[in-house]
C-alpha cells in the first residue's frame, strides 16, 4: 500500500519544525542539563534517529522485566525492578530530548526526525501504561483500561493540535515533561516502599491527615491509586480543552471553520466506544489477556497518530479512517449477539464464542496491527529517505563546514 503519493513529496522541503514549550521544569532544569552536559556524551557520527531508537530500547527492557516478574500487573516485584523502571524511563526521556539537539549540531534536522520521534513516543505511550499499572498493582481490570484511555487521548489530542496549528505546544504541565518525571519518581518511590501494594492503602490516612467530620468515609478511604485517577482526569480535561482552544483559534485566524477540525476527535472516541464494549462483552480478555490487548490498542492509536504526522509533513487531508478499527468492530458485533439474546431475547449466535477462539481472535487483531503499522512505518520512512537522499539510522551526508562555505560563495 502507498501511504504518500509522489506528487506530495515536494512538500517535505517546505517543512519547518515549530514548537513551544511552556514548561518551567524544562526551561530551567532539563534543557540546561541536556544541552550543557548530556549532548556531549554522543559522538558527532551518531544519527539523531539512532539516539531515539536507543532510548526506546530501555522501555523494551522495562517491559521484559515486567513480563517476567509481574505479568498479571498485580504482584510486588523485587525493589531493584522498580528502580530499573525509573532509570529506564529517565534514560528514555533523556535520549528522546537530546535527539533534537543532535540533529541541530550535526545539521540533520528534517521531517523524518519528527516522524520517527513521534512514532517512538506513540509506541511508548501504551507500553508505559503497562509499567505504571504494574507499579500500582492495578492488575488486569478497568483501572488499567482507564489509564490507557487517558494516556492515548493525551497523545492523540496533542498530535491533532499540532496538525491544525502547525506547532507542537507543550503546556506548563505536560506528559512528555512533567508526566514522565512524575512517573520516574513514582517508580523509584515504589522501590523504596517495597512494592506496588503500598499504593493500595488510603492516601489521607497514610500521610497522617485525621478524618475530620466533613470528610466522608468514601473519600478518606480512597487509596493512592484512585487519587491518581482523579489527578490524571483533571489534567486530561485541562489539556484537551486547551488543545481544542488552540485549534479553534488557529483555524479562525486562517478563516477556516473550527467544526471541521473538531471532527478529528471523532475517530478516537469511536475507537474508544468499541474498546470498552469489546472488553465488557469479553471479560476473559479483560481479566486474563489484557496485556496483549493493551499493546493492540496502543498500535491502533499509534497508526492514527502516524497518519496525522505524515499528513502534517506532506500536507495531506486529515486522516479520519483507521483500518485497524474494522476487526475490533467485528469483535464487538460478534460478541453483542449472545449478550442481547440473553438480556432481551433477540440476538444472533457468535462465531467466536467466549473461549479459546475469542482469545485467538484477539491475538489475530494484534498480529494484524503489528503488520499494518509495521508496513506503514517502513513504507513512509523508505519513501522519505529516498526522496530526501538520506538514511534513517545513519548519517549519509556528514556536515562539512568548509564545503558548505564554498557552496555558499
Amino acid at each position: 500500500m502507498v501511504y504518500v503519493r509522489q506528487e506530495k513529496l515536494p512538500n517535505l522541503k517546505e517543512y519547518k519544525y515549530s514548537g513551544i514549550d511552556h514548561s518551567l521544569l524544562s526551561r530551567y532544569v532539563l534543557k540546561p542539563f541536556y544541552t550543557n552536559f548530556v549532548i556531549e556524551c554522543f559522538p558527532m557520527w551518531m544519527a539523531p534517529n539512532l539516539i531515539t531508537l536507543s532510548g526506546f530500547s530501555f522501555i523494551i527492557l522495562n517491559i521484559l522485566t515486567l513480563l517476567w516478574y509481574t505479568p498479571t500487573l498485580d504482584q510486588d516485584c523485587p525493589r531493584w525492578v522498580y528502580f530499573s523502571w525509573a532509570i529506564g524511563l529517565f534514560l528514555y526521556q533523556t535520549f528522546d530530548a537530546v535527539d533534537g539537539s543532535q540533529a541541530r549540531r550535526t545539521h540533520q534536522s528534517g521531517p523524518l526526525g519528527e516522524l520517527f520521534d513521534h512514532g517512538v513516543d506513540a509506541l511508548n505511550t501504551s507500553l508505559e501504561v503497562l509499567v505504571f499499572a504494574a507499579s500500582q498493582n492495578f492488575g488486569m481490570g478497568w483501572k488499567t483500561v482507564l489509564t490507557l484511555f487517558g494516556s492515548l487521548l493525551t497523545f492523540y489530542v496533542q498530535t491533532w493540535d499540532e496538525y491544525h496549528t502547525k506547532t507542537l505546544t507543550l503546556g506548563i504541565v505536560s506528559g512528555p515533561v512533567e508526566g514522565i518525571v512524575i512517573l520516574t519518581l513514582v517508580y523509584a518511590f515504589t522501590g523504596v516502599m517495597g512494592g506496588g501494594s503500598f499504593w493500595q492503602q488510603s492516601m489521607l490516612r497514610t500521610v497522617g491527615i485525621p478524618q475530620f467530620a466533613f470528610i466522608p468515609d468514601l473519600i478518606y478511604d480512597m487509596p493512592f491509586t484512585e487519587w491518581w485517577m482523579v489527578q490524571g482526569g483533571a489534567v486530561l480535561v485541562l489539556n484537551t480543552v486547551q488543545s481544542s482552544l488552540n485549534v479553534i483559534k488557529a483555524r479562525r485566524a486562517r478563516g477556516d471553520k473550527s467544526r471541521g477540525a473538531l471532527l478529528g476527535l471523532v475517530p478516537f472516541f469511536t475507537t474508544w466506544t468499541l474498546i470498552p464494549a469489546y472488553l465488557y462483552l469479553n471479560p476473559d480478555i479483560l481479566h486474563n489477556h489484557l496485556v496483549p490487548f493493551v499493546v493492540f490498542a496502543g498500535l491502533v492509536n499509534a497508526y492514527s497518530v502516524g497518519q496525522m504526522i505524515t499528513a502534517h509533513l506532506v500536507k495531506l487531508d486529515f486522516p479520519y479512517y483507521n483500518i485497524l478499527v474494522v476487526p475490533l468492530a467485528y469483535g464487538v458485533f460478534d460478541s453483542l449477539g449472545p449478550f442481547l439474546q440473553s438480556h432481551i431475547g433477540i440476538g444472533w449466535p457468535s462465531a467466536l464464542g467466549d473461549g479459546g477462539y475469542q482469545v485467538a481472535y484477539m491475538f489475530s487483531m494484534l498480529g494484524m496491527a503489528i503488520g499494518v503499522y509495521g508496513s506503514f512505518v517502513v513504507d513512509v520512512i523508505v519513501t522519505i529517505c529516498d526522496y530526501l537522499d538520506i538514511w534513517c539510522l545513519t548519517i549519509k551526508h556528514p556536515w562539512n563546514e568548509e564545503e558548505e562555505a564554498k557552496k555558499a560563495k
